[in-house]
């Protein structure tokens, strides 16, 4: 069942929610938490058949806040919220309201979802694309006791990683985190079947992958072992290689669904890793609202403590090559200075060939050129300097 409000209040909202349940005979309200996903008109399908699938193993209000660009000025200036209540069939196992807010309005979302919310209930919001810096401090985000980011939709995934590591708050997740829970399970469990100690472990997967980096930031702050991040062609994760004192242990998925797991002295298994649905990884997250200490210790182990592989060593090559450029430049500079004529320094003609003009002293020549020297050498310092570099 849907229901249509245009320019409603959050009052009416309410109204058309009890009316909708008392339709559809089931009054009371069975559900166990409050979904709050902040995103634009072109995530929001995708991103509410994610919460209606997650809905049937956590029944929950679902509230979609779409902030809506106002064309001109003077739509800029008029506040207007349209809602779309579901409830039944059309809502999964729970209600949904779609929000959309136009004008000045959109700058204060909490003060139309606070009334909105269950009472008594958990609050989590969900940013499915163009997450806040800071989830805590965001004012929808203040609201909920955990805040679920996505740091692979974002323009620059690593880098979000070190943002997201800066404002780090009890209760904030990611749903990169999320996807590498299957990895993270089957290689405790690879290590609790041997006794060895690893000596180094190398993560392979695609670039510009968050949850490579999280795999590999988790395994250096686990094992404590110098930890290498290759680069592959992917799909997401391609293979974790462990080398301990009994031999390599290693876990290999080259097609995004089957793995192989090698262990020195038993025969390979094949295990399924298949890559997860949207609608699985917010289930997961909606199973514990608790802060989650590992996904924040690994966080704060810090992208830049891991060796890049291949990318980095390209852009420690171009470095290198951009600073001797630099420095063959500074040499070529000094140089041309040096050989620029010194306006104090006369010239042979002017000089007569060595005999000293009227009014000057016989010693006036040799204390110049008793200097020249000391400039030549002034001149030469930056070049012997930009070798040295």
């Amino acid at each position: 069942m849907k229901i249509d409000l245009t320019d409603t209040t959050a009052s009416k909202i309410n109204k058309a929610l009890v009316q909708g349940r008392r339709a559809i005979g089931t009054p009371a309200v069975g559900m166990v938490l409050t979904l709050v996903i902040v995103t634009d008109e072109e995530n929001a399908y995708d991103a509410l058949k994610a919460a209606n699938d997650a809905s049937h193993e956590h029944p929950s209000r679902t509230l979609v806040v779409i902030k809506r660009v106002s064309r001109s000025p003077r739509d800029r200036t008029q506040s207007r919220l349209d809602a779309e209540v579901r409830v039944g069939a059309d809502a999964g196992s729970g209600e949904t309201v779609v929000l959309r807010l136009y004008g000045e309005v959109s700058d204060h979302a909490q003060s139309v979802v606070l009334p909105l919310l269950l009472p008594d209930a958990p609050v989590v919001v969900w940013w499915p694309v163009n997450a806040p810096l800071d989830p805590a401090n965001d004012p929808l985000g203040a609201l909920a006791q955990r805040r679920v980011t996505d740091t692979y939709a974002s323009e620059q995934p690593v880098r979000e990683l070190s943002a997201r590591a800066d404002t780090y708050t009890p209760g904030d997740t990611d749903l990169s985190w999320t996807r590498i829970t299957p990895w993270r399970s089957m290689l405790a469990a690879a290590l609790d079947q041997v006794v060895c100690e690893v000596k180094a472990v190398e993560v392979e997967g695609e670039e510009f992958n968050p949850s490579c980096e999280l795999l590999a930031m988790w395994l250096a702050d686990r094992l404590d072992v110098p930890v290498k991040r290759s680069l592959s062609g992917g799909p997401g994760l391609t293979a974790v290689r462990m080398d301990t004192d009994c031999g390599p242990i290693v876990l290999d998925r080259a097609d995004g669904s089957l793995a192989t797991l090698s262990i020195q002295g038993q025969p390979n298994r094949a295990v399924a890793l298949k890559r997860r649905e949207t609608a699985e990884l917010i289930a997961e997250e909606l199973r514990r609202l608790d802060p989650d200490d590992t996904y924040a210790s690994a966080l704060r182990f810090g992208v830049e403590r891991l060796n890049s592989g291949p990318a980095s060593a390209v852009r420690g090559a171009e470095a290198a090559v951009a600073k001797a450029v630099q420095a063959v430049a500074l040499a070529e500079a000094a140089v041309a200075r040096a050989e620029e004529p010194s306006a104090e320094e006369p010239s042979a003609e002017d000089s007569g060939e060595g005999s000293p003009a009227k009014g000057e002293s016989v010693g006036a020549p040799t204390e110049i050129a008793a200097k020249a020297p000391g400039k030549e050498a002034k001149a030469q310092e930056p070049v012997t300097k930009a070798a040295a570099k």
